[in-house]
């Protein structure tokens, strides 16, 4: 429990850094959910399914926006790693992890609909 409470903390921390650097709220609305087409390489079985999900769920993605945003001076690229990190933040928080090749169900942080 506590560990989505911390990943909801960096949820309503990265929406509030978004929100005081004044970017546009449609671009956030319209790209909250889009991470989530990495599920689309599932298409190609569960190893290339969990490869594809993982790359783009993984903080490493927006901490490397991050510091590309600031090393080439570009808001945008700010805008987009805090949206990345809120999605990131928003699925931990409902436990929804890092996939294994096993199976989408199958994450770092258990087996999701595992009741406990």
């Amino acid at each position: 429990m506590v560990l989505r409470l911390e990943w909801l903390a960096v949820f309503a921390g990265s929406v509030i850094a978004y929100g005081s650097l004044d970017f546009s709220w449609l671009l956030f609305a319209v790209l909250i959910l889009a991470p989530d087409l990495s599920m689309l390489g599932y298409m190609a079985g569960p190893r290339a399914g969990a490869t594809s999900y993982n790359a783009v769920h993984t903080l490493l993605a927006p901490a490397l926006l991050g510091l590309l945003s600031w090393w080439l001076a570009l808001p945008l690229l700010t805008a987009l790693a805090l949206i990345l990190l809120a999605h990131i933040a928003a699925d931990r928080a409902l436990g929804y992890g890092l996939k294994y090749a096993t199976d989408f169900k199958d994450t770092n942080l258990g087996r999701i609909g595992r009741q406990g």
